[in-house]
């Protein structure tokens, strides 16, 4: 019996250590299949918990002063990019703008006005100048021509006074001849008939000549005046550029009014505020009746563009690359996973762009392993219940291999 019971427990005995081994076996293959795991998953990925959800906040500021006429969004309500968010009360600048075209349409009025002085002033004085050189040339022919006719009358003067002389003392002679009689009375009458006719005739051209003459000195006076004219006549270019002095001032004010025209129309168009683009509003600062200021935040847009900014160590970056796969978990939802891919590295460590970047040379140096920003841009939107925004902790894994 007792060798009976001595066997049962050799057998147990065997039975357990056999277990044992077995146990001992299975539990180094799968010690041997998780540390191959782990070291082709360490190879392949590379991981941190050093994440963030990243993206753009918007600060929405007026760019006019006035008071705030209607505010259309609330905090966290979601806006497209567009969309009208606030509203500020347009009449005072709708009545500027009416102003500034009122004032275009006098400036355009001026424009139009000195335009036709330039083009007439061209016209007219063209035409005097062509006018005056035209009475110029005939004032000096009806000179020429004067001139000629004085010195044929003064001629004939000379001719008429010899034929007068001539006659009178024919006439003397037949007088003392008659007083003698040693002519008839018919003779004598004949010869002072001819004195007196030769005398009318020296009176004429005497007469003659000084018309001649004061013509002469009247169209003398005419030449003087047609030369002034055509003086004044040629001053021309000079009024056309006076003229054209006043139309390049009338269209720079048109320039300068149409500019002032144009800066109403943004400031009429800047009473209404529209969301920059898509996002969630939040921390809103203003309600309808508040005066507002230039660049006075209204409040903050949270766009819908975001990002993940990992700030990896400087070791895990050896095989990391623009374009690799992430896989994304979001600790504020477990059960959510996004994809995407690495879009750059910064160029320095996290700590070389801090606010006091550390000096390591000075005092005891102790080397410290640096972190690097990557920023990974995110493939698939999260559906709406997800609410993600920038500051949300992550964990991406970045396939490297």
């Amino acid at each position: 019996m007792e060798s009976e019971k001595e066997q049962q427990v050799l057998a147990e005995n065997s039975g357990r250590k056999n277990k044992m081994k077995l146990l001992a076996v299975v539990g180094a293959v799968l010690a041997v299949v998780a540390g191959t795991s782990y070291y082709l998953y360490s190879r392949a990925y590379e991981s941190t918990d050093n994440a963030f959800i990243d993206g753009s906040v918007v600060q929405i500021s007026p760019r006019i002063p006035g008071q705030v006429l209607h505010v259309y969004v609330q905090d966290n309500q979601h806006v497209n990019k567009g969309d009208l968010i606030a509203e500020i009360d347009p009449r005072d600048y709708q009545t500027q703008l009416d102003q500034a075209q009122a004032g275009l349409k006098t400036m355009t009025a001026h424009e139009a006005g000195a335009q036709s002085g330039v083009d007439l002033t061209s016209v007219v004085t063209g035409a005097v100048l062509i006018q005056a050189a035209a009475g110029l040339d005939a004032a000096r022919d009806q000179v020429s021509v004067l001139r000629a006719r004085v010195t044929q009358g003064e001629a004939a003067v000379r001719a008429a006074e010899a034929e007068a002389h001539r006659a009178s003392d024919d006439a003397l002679r037949y007088k003392t001849l008659h007083d003698k009689d040693e002519v008839s009375r018919q003779l004598l009458d004949r010869a002072e008939t001819e004195a007196r006719a030769t005398a009318a005739n020296l009176d004429a051209a005497r007469q003659e000549v000084a018309a001649a003459k004061a013509q002469l000195e009247l169209t003398e006076k005419q030449v003087q005046q047609a030369h002034g004219k055509l003086q004044e006549a040629q001053s021309a270019p000079e009024q056309v550029r006076v003229r054209e002095n006043d139309l390049q001032s009338a269209s720079s004010q048109k320039e300068q009014q149409s500019a002032a025209v144009q800066q109403a129309e943004l400031n009429l168009s800047y009473t209404k505020i529209y969301a920059p683009e898509s996002g969630y509003i939040t921390k809103k600062s203003v309600e309808p009746g508040n005066f507002v200021q230039p660049g006075q935040v209204l409040m903050a847009l949270v766009s819908d563009r975001l990002w993940v900014t990992a700030n990896f160590k400087e070791t895990q970056l050896e095989h990391m690359r623009s374009g690799q796969s992430v896989t994304i978990k979001v600790d504020a939802y477990p059960q959510l996973k996004l994809h995407g891919h690495v879009d750059s590295i910064q160029s320095g460590s996290g700590a070389r762009f801090s606010l006091l970047p550390p000096e390591n040379a000075t005092g005891n140096y102790v080397k410290v392993v640096q972190r690097v920003p990557v920023k990974i841009l995110v493939d698939d939107s999260p559906a709406s219940e997800f609410r993600l925004g920038p500051g949300l902790s992550v964990i991406p894994e970045v396939k490297v291999r």
